[in-house]
């Protein structure tokens, strides 16, 4: 699969370079001139192998709760594992860690925590 697509982004390139028209290499592949300078640019600056690893997605840490908050959801679902998302969010508003009931199910799903409606 992933040679697939690495195939696919070289031989974009070597099409360009055969017909000598970036504009009608990306029309015949269907890709954007963008998509195509930045496929040449991580060519020219790390070689073929640098088309793998082109990620687009980087993680967002801010929107993650605090380690302490995470413990404190992960203690009290051991603790009463029948309660929902939104009455442990009450419950541990009440104890002083405040945490959305969203956020109670970014937890339970970043630690692989069954959910009710998982069946």
């Amino acid at each position: 699969m992933i040679q697939g697509i690495v195939k696919h982004k070289v031989g974009l390139l070597n099409l360009a370079d055969e017909l000598g028209n970036i504009s009608k290499a990306c029309k015949m592949t269907g890709v954007s001139r963008d998509t195509f300078y930045r496929y040449r640019g991580a060519v020219s600056e790390g070689g073929v192998e640098a088309l793998l690893d082109q990620s687009k997605r980087v993680p967002n840490h801010k929107n993650c709760v605090d380690q302490a908050m995470e413990q404190a959801v992960i203690d009290y679902a051991i603790q009463d594992p029948a309660h929902g998302q939104v009455r442990v969010s009450n419950e541990l508003r009440k104890q002083g860690v405040f945490v959305s009931p969203s956020g109670v199910r970014s937890v339970w799903l970043r630690n692989v925590w069954p959910t009710s409606n998982s069946a």
